[in-house]
Formats: structure tokens, sequence, C-alpha cells
């Protein structure tokens, strides 16, 4: 799922929604460095990453949300959240500073509920699992999930070959990403958004970063708001994630505001039903967090026993390059394969490690191109799963791999437009 800016900055597992997306220490949809969000945000239905279980949140009628009304005090409504102290200042404070109907929004909140479910699913477990590689590739790079991305790729070469040739992102990636989260759209989430958010802005289970993630989850809920009201969508049509993460890609409200494209020119932006919508969103998200096109993501580390050590003593679990590629080849950390790393030594990089319970700790040295990847889910064993991922799917068709190009002059990232929704679309 891809992550707001927000939750980077937070040393949880978002990680995807870090540690509140955090099924199993083990779903990219976790948190901080290896439980993060998107991909199946916890393998829990397999097949989908960040959406997997599902709420029988309750549905009521659609509601729609006026964008001013006259100044007056939202009626108090004693069901849902709509009586809380905590939601009445929320409300107050969106129509002053957005111009949303009080009312309205005391009505929709209301009807929204909490979702104990989605509090079980994100409180801190009392044992933490231990961390283990081999078990969470083996949850995506398998044949069920590749025969579905060669399919898709099939379906939407078109689409993929524009987005790579418009934002230098590899159709390989793209396609290994939206695998992970959704395995292609098949497993989105079937809460009600608004539930979600609500639980998580408001009721968050008790946690040493308990402020913190109910200040992002608001802000979240606040996106969320603009974003309907923008999409002229009723707000309780839209399911997602027990995180709030919507559509084949699995983007926060944040995310979805910012990153996500209309790519298909139909209708504005439908990250739900329209695959080429997910491809040019999640290649635009890549593309305005610093991917660098033609550029390697990670090379492997020479696995003696001297060279494991110095590979050990510099990863420190964090998805934030400290060093230069330089830098760290100059402390005698050595490669397992020889490249030309002379095109990329000024690139800041890290030392990724990637324990298992049945092998030994795997090291990468992570470049440009895989901390972008750790922009969508902060994971370790999601950014290196969705890339392995696409290059299975990559192989089985047979298509060449993308040719490595020299360093090129950083661009400046120019936001995409974002697209209008006209009255009457579908969602």
């Amino acid at each position: 799922m891809s992550l707001p800016k927000s939750l980077h900055q937070s040393h949880h597992a978002a990680s995807m929604l870090a540690a509140a997306l955090l099924l199993t220490a083990w779903s990219p949809a976790a948190t901080a460095q290896d439980a993060a969000a998107p991909a199946a945000s916890s393998p829990a239905a397999s097949a989908s990453p960040s959406a997997s279980a599902s709420a029988n949140a309750p549905t009521s009628a659609p509601a729609t949300i006026s964008p001013q009304e006259p100044a007056q005090a939202a009626t108090d409504i004693a069901s849902g959240y709509a009586a809380r102290p905590e939601v009445k200042a929320f409300i107050a404070e969106m129509r002053a500073r957005h111009g949303f109907n009080a009312n309205e929004l005391a009505k929709v909140f209301a009807q929204t509920r909490k979702l104990d479910l989605v509090i079980s699913l994100v409180s801190p477990g009392a044992i933490t699992a231990r961390k283990d590689w081999n078990a969470y590739r083996r949850r995506f790079v398998e044949p069920r999930r590749i025969q579905a991305g060669v399919k898709f790729w099939k379906e939407h070469k078109t689409a993929l070959e524009r987005s790579e040739h418009q934002f230098g992102v590899p159709a390989s990636v793209i396609v290994g990403i939206i695998g992970a989260e959704t395995l292609f759209g098949s497993n989105m989430g079937n809460f009600r958004v608004i539930d979600n958010l609500a639980t998580l802005a408001f009721d968050y289970p008790e946690a040493p970063n308990r402020d913190s993630r109910m200040l992002m989850f608001r802000e979240q809920l606040e996106d969320f708001l603009l974003w309907s009201r923008e999409a002229r969508l009723p707000v309780f049509s839209m399911r997602g994630s027990y995180a709030g993460a919507i559509g084949i890609p699995q983007f926060m409200p944040s995310s979805l505001r910012r990153y996500a494209v209309n790519y298909d020119g139909q209708h504005g932006v439908d990250l739900r039903m329209s695959p080429v919508d997910a491809i040019g969103s999640v290649a635009n998200f890549l593309y305005q967090h610093g991917w660098e096109k033609g550029r390697p993501v990670y090379w492997k580390v020479a696995v003696d026993e001297p060279n494991l050590a110095i590979a050990a003593e510099l990863a420190d679990g964090k998805p934030d390059p400290k060093l230069t590629l330089k830098e760290i080849l100059d402390k005698s950390l050595r490669l397992a394969e020889p490249v030309n790393t002379m095109q990329e030594e000024q690139t800041k990089a890290l030392v990724v490690d990637l324990p298992s319970a049945d092998a030994p700790t795997l090291y990468l040295v992570g470049l440009q191109n895989f901390y972008v990847l750790t922009r969508y889910n902060r994971s370790f064993s999601y950014a290196t799963a969705v890339y392995e991922l696409g290059e299975a799917i990559r192989e089985e068709l047979h298509y060449p791999e993308l040719k490595q190009l020299p360093p090129q002059k950083k661009a400046v990232r120019k936001p995409a437009k974002k697209p209008r929704r006209p009255a009457g679309s579908h969602p």
C-alpha cells in the first residue's frame, strides 16, 4: 500500500501502515521494516496483502456531503461517532478548514461504526513473530501469483508499455506491486473505509505510538472525506483494507489524492475498477518518489563469513540510506558477482538484511530504486519480494530485461494534475 509521508516519518513498521497494518510480522502491509502495509497487509487472505480480512460492517444508504452550509453547529446525534467530543471537534475543523457542512458530516459519523475487528488487527501482539524472508518470499513469489501476473501483463501490455515510457518505471515492477497488493485486484478488502479510518483515528488501541498513529489516521480520514467530495462519491460506498487502503494498488487516501492519475481517460480516477488507472498511478507514485529509469534496484552481497560479518555490521534495519555506495564498498564489503559499480559510486545506498528461519541471513546492497520501493512499503521484505515477483513474471513471459542506462541528470518531478471526476460518473 502506498504510504503517506507522515507514515514514513514514524518508525512504525509502515512500514505500510507499519504497525497499524500489521496482521502478522511478515505481511507487507505491516509496520516499520517488515510488516508494512501493501501486499498482503497481512497475508491474511494469502491472496492479497493489504486488503485481507473483510468486515461485516453495516451498510447504509449512500450519503453525500454538501460543500458548505450556513454558520451553525452540527446537530447532536446520539448514535455512532457523532456525539463524541473529539469527533465534534474534528467536524468543526473540517467545516472551518474545508467548508464542509457540519450537519451533513454529523449524519455521516452517526452512521459510522467502531470496528472491533480492525482494533484487534492493529493491536500489538503479545509475541513478536520472528522475521523469515524465505517464508515471506514463498507467499508472494509463487505459481498462482506468477500465472495471474502473466495474464494481467498480457491484458494490459499497452498501458504497461506506455507507463514504462512515460515514467521510466519497468512494467515488471508495477506488475509486482499490484500482484503483491491485491493479487491483481482480486482481493481489495471489504471494510467500509469510513468505518476503518474513524476507528483508527478515534479508537486506536493502546500502544507506545498511539498518539502519532491516531493523528496519522485522522489525517487520512480528512483526506478520505476531501477525496469523496472531490470525486463526488458517496462516503459509504468505498470499501478497502482494514487500514483504509483503497483499490487495486491499495492507496491510502493521502496517496490517492496526491499520486492517483486518470490513466484510461474515462470518468476520472477509479482505482477499484480500472486496472489501467492503477498501472498509471503506481508508476506515478514511484516516479514522484525518485525512481531512476534504467538503474539497478539491488545487488547481492558475497556470502563468505568475513564478508557477511561486515554486512551485518552495516545493516541497521532502517530503509533510509546514510552512506554512498562508494563509502559502503570502502569498508571492504564485496558483492556476490562482478558489476560495474563506478556508475553508482555516489548513489546513496544501504545494506539490507533478510533473515530466515531455515537459512543464513541474505544481505543485499539496496540502491536508489530499492529505496523508492520502500516508499510504497517500508518493509525490506516487501520491496525485495515485489521486485522478484515482477522479475519472475517477466521471465515467464520471456520478455527481455530493460537495458541498464548510465546515470541521468536529476529531473524535476512535476506532480501529475489531479483529474476531476464529472458528476454522475461511476465510482
